[in-house]
């Protein structure tokens, strides 16, 4: 099972002491391809351990890497390993993420964390979520265009009928009755409506997981729900939802027949015309925006703009980095070099500002950003 990125991210301290361990690499699901993960792992281990031997004691060196050392060991950690890892590590702070999908190998310390490759598949725009539902259960996936996996209900979420509704679950009952005089034939019949009883069950049901899903999942992510179950079941799902994540095709299939094997082709021939209009229509809002003086893709211009809160959506070239310093309260950079331990992606840093300022920031594929610089920005005012 899965949590979210988000309900990881969000225990993730955003001013940790320096300095600050970032650590990704690929890893893999089966063997005999994943025994070879934990070798690589020490391997970029090692590499930041020669980065801090160069500023600072090696008793702390011992004390900042005693964690991976554990995590290298953990042989259960390693056997369910998913297509990527990235690991997070500061003072009195060490955040594991399994990723769905394969990152760049990188070991980088530096005065911040190095989140890029997290925003990237937090912000990915072919990220979605399933809700797969029948009249008894409900299950959640998470995935994008190269994986799918299983995740981890919030609590608040009922998972069957009999947790949602507990001891106001109708109990369909019968009785006996004798008609035609004493001695007529027994005839039974049912009291309390059964299947209107079934429908009040099922729609209650639904209102509950709708609610929960709502709060504790759609609105935290923020990602388009597909919904998969029979139609029936679909058609009483969509009369009482107010999840305005809920997209209008879904997989029309009863979910426990759907091999799983067979979910994530099912889950993204659903979500790619989603996906290819959006990256389409951000392209063109940049475009517009620009035209119209309220856009740029100049660097330095638009982490000025970033400082004062003027940037409404910020897109980054996922495929570009560039080393530099950048103040966030004024919004100047100071461009260096990105293989100095102290110096992180000053595009990342520039999405976290933005972030932090109200804006939103999408990391998008090189081939579909409208610049070449590495940004581009729309702005408020």
């Amino acid at each position: 099972m899965l949590s979210t990125l988000e309900q990881l991210t969000q225990h993730v301290p955003s001013n940790p002491n320096p300095p600050c361990l970032s650590l990704y690499q690929p890893t893999h699901r089966h063997r005999p391809a994943n025994e070879q993960d934990p070798i690589r792992f020490r391997n970029l281990v090692r590499e930041m351990e020669t980065s801090l031997r160069t500023t600072i004691p090696a008793d702390q060196v011992r004390l900042l890497l005693e964690p991976f050392e554990k995590l290298s060991q953990d042989t259960g950690f390693w056997n369910h390993t998913l297509d990527g890892l990235a690991v997070l590590s500061a003072q009195g702070v060490f955040r594991v993420f399994r990723l769905q999908r394969p990152v760049r190998e990188m070991a980088i310390v530096a005065d911040s964390f190095h989140t890029k490759p997290l925003r990237r598949l937090i912000q990915s725009i072919d990220r979605y979520q399933v809700l797969a539902l029948t009249r008894h259960e409900v299950e959640l996936f998470e995935g994008n265009r190269d994986a799918i996996d299983r995740v981890d209900l919030a609590s608040e979420v009922p998972s069957t009928i009999t947790e949602a509704l507990g001891e106001e679950l109708s109990e369909p009952h019968q009785t006996v009755a004798s008609y035609n005089g004493a001695g007529g034939a027994a005839m039974h019949h049912g009291h309390g409506g059964r299947k209107d009883d079934t429908a009040i069950d099922d729609e209650r049901f639904f209102r509950a997981v709708d609610r929960a899903v709502l709060a504790h999942h759609s609105r935290p992510s923020g990602l388009p729900l597909i919904l998969a179950g029979l139609a029936e079941q679909q058609a009483v799902f969509r009369r009482v939802t107010h999840n305005p994540f809920l997209m209008a095709t879904g997989i029309v299939a009863h979910p426990p027949a759907i091999a799983a094997e067979d979910w994530r082709a099912r889950a993204w021939q659903t979500m790619e015309p989603e996906y290819v209009s959006r990256l389409t229509r951000l392209g063109e809002a940049f475009g517009q925006s620009q035209a119209k003086g309220f856009g740029s893709d100049d660097l330095h211009e638009v982490a000025s703009a970033a400082a004062t809160g003027r940037v409404a959506t910020l897109l980054i070239d996922a495929d570009k980095s560039i080393g530099g310093r950048l103040d966030s309260a004024t919004g100047g950079i100071e461009l260096t070099d990105l293989a100095d331990p102290e110096i992180d992606d000053v595009l990342d840093d520039l999405g976290t500002l933005v972030e932090r300022m109200g804006g939103r920031v999408f990391v998008v594929p090189h081939d579909t950003m409208p610049t070449d610089t590495g940004v581009a920005a729309s702005f408020r005012y």
